[in-house]
This record gives C-alpha cells, sequence and structure tokens, in this order.
C-alpha cells in the first residue's frame, strides 16, 4: 500500500473508533511506525510501504482505537523542547505544565544557587527543564513510585543531565533537609474522585490512577504536602504547584499564611498554578 493511501485509511479508521485528532494521531503512528518526521510523510506520498511496516501501522492503529494514548504507543512526549521517554508507569507530560516552569524561572534566577526539589517527578519533566534552564541550580527530585523514577533517571541521562538531579524514592518530601530548599515545585496529583466523569476515559483507564487522583476532593495530596514543604523550604522559600479551576479556592484556603499567594491562568484561562512565599518567621 503508498504512503498516501495508508494514511487516508487510518484516519478513516480512528475516526470511526471516535479517537480525537484522528489525521495527528495517524500521521504520529505513522512516523513512529517509519522512523522518520512529518516532511517525510508529505515529500513522499507515493512510498510503497513493505508488510512489515504495514503490520506495525496496524498494530499501533489497534492499540490507538482501543483508547491507548499515542505516547503510550511511542513511548515518547515531547516536553521543554526534550523529547522525553514515558510509559504507563507515568503521567504523559502536558503543555499546562510548562506554566510551572514558566514561573519558577523568573524567581529562581534572582538567587545565585537556588537549591529546588521537584516533588512527585514522574517522568522528571520538571525537574530537567529546570536543570535544563538553571544551570547553577542544585536539584533534586523525588518519586514513590520505583517504576517511575526509573524513566525520570532514564530521562536524565537522555538528557545528559544525570548529573545535576538528585533522585530519592520517598513519598512526598519524607526523608529530606528541612529548612533547606528555595524551591518546593509539584505537580501532584490534584483531580478529586468525584470529577471521575469529567476526566477522559483514555486518561481514567490508561495512566496511573495515583498520578492523576488525589482522593475524594483533589485536595489531600496537597493538604499533606503544604506543611511538609513549609518545613523544607527557607524563609521566603516558594511553593509552586500545579492545580486546577476545580480545586483553585481550596488551596487558597490551605495556603493561608503563606506570603505572595497567587495563581497564574493558562492559555485557556483556567487558574493552572498556584505559588505561595514562606514567611520570613514561620
Amino acid at each position: 500500500m503508498l504512503l498516501k493511501q495508508a494514511l487516508v485509511s487510518a484516519i478513516d479508521r480512528l475516526t470511526a473508533a471516535q479517537v480525537g485528532s484522528p489525521r495527528l494521531n495517524a500521521e504520529v503512528l505513522l512516523m513512529f511506525t517509519l522512523a522518520c518526521d512529518r516532511a517525510f510523510l508529505y515529500a513522499h506520498p507515493e512510498r510503497e510501504l513493505s508488510a512489515a511496516e504495514m503490520a506495525r501501522y496496524d498494530d499501533t492503529l489497534s492499540q490507538r482505537a482501543q483508547g491507548i494514548p499515542a505516547q503510550y504507543i511511542t513511548g515518547h512526549q515531547e516536553f521543554w523542547g526534550m523529547d522525553l521517554v514515558v510509559s504507563p508507569a507515568v503521567l504523559i507530560p502536558r503543555p499546562e505544565t510548562e506554566h510551572v516552569i514558566e514561573t519558577v524561572l523568573p524567581l529562581a534566577r534572582k538567587i545565585p544557587k537556588p537549591k529546588i526539589v521537584d516533588v512527585g517527578t514522574g517522568s522528571g519533566a520538571i525537574a530537567l527543564a529546570l536543570a535544563k534552564e538553571l544551570a547553577a541550580a542544585e536539584i533534586h527530585a523525588t518519586e514513590i513510585s520505583p517504576a517511575a523514577l526509573e524513566i525520570a533517571q532514564a530521562n536524565a541521562a537522555r538528557h545528559q543531565l544525570e548529573s545535576r538531579i538528585q533522585f530519592h524514592e520517598t513519598d512526598l518530601l519524607a526523608g529530606l533537609e528541612v529548612n533547606s530548599f528555595d524551591f518546593v515545585v509539584s505537580n501532584p496529583p490534584y483531580v478529586g474522585e468525584s470529577e471521575a466523569d469529567q476526566v477522559q476515559l483514555e486518561v481514567r483507564k490508561f495512566e496511573p490512577h495515583n498520578a492523576v487522583f488525589a482522593g475524594p476532593t483533589g485536595l489531600e495530596v496537597i493538604k499533606r504536602l503544604s506543611p511538609e514543604a513549609e518545613a523544607a523550604l527557607k524563609p521566603e522559600g516558594w511553593l509552586v504547584l500545579e492545580i486546577s479551576g476545580t480545586i483553585v479556592e481550596g488551596v487558597r484556603g490551605l495556603l493561608t499564611g503563606w506570603n505572595n499567594l497567587r495563581t497564574i491562568n493558562d492559555l485557556q484561562g483556567i487558574p493552572r498554578v498556584a505559588a505561595a512565599q514562606k514567611a520570613r518567621t514561620r
């Protein structure tokens, strides 16, 4: 079958399976199958796919039609200009999380050698982005899941940042030094179980449950993390969290007593980041 015919057939198949963005998914999976870029797809529509290539492509399309995210099929996701390895052991990094990086960078650049910890690092996306941008920073990353930690360490090695990040297998900030960090940063689980029907089916079904859902209200992990962060931070250190519009008021309540509390909206106008500063005397 010709490349252009395979692509049209794949788009029709994914459309029938009600997969969102069928053309994008069909192209991504074909690029993965052929180990090529998008320019190659458009430049070589008459290329004949071999039987082996068609079989591999058919397999990826079958997986995607079943709801398996394309990132888990290909094993890759881009974040902050870096190609990250991902697996079902980790949450798929999303563009919205880049707002966390954008919030931290201007604050961290005011400190000569900032000490930062990324809590619940997952794929390592936040820690890696900060290590990439802040050459003088001392960066730590915690993760309770050994499988996720392995992915994060692999990503650090792939981007030659393994010497820049100290990884810790622990729950939140357990065991880390108190009063020593300039920043505690996290994309914690923040979806409530009561909101499950509002979450995409493929997220509920295939992404790690404990990385998405915090408990009944969505605030449970942040409620545990905020006092631990306060203990770990230096006076006037910053806590920066990814959040959602559903929990923004609850987060404000949990951070009563912190200074300079502010929230930052994403490109859709939804509260996406909360940042607060530990009081000087707390």
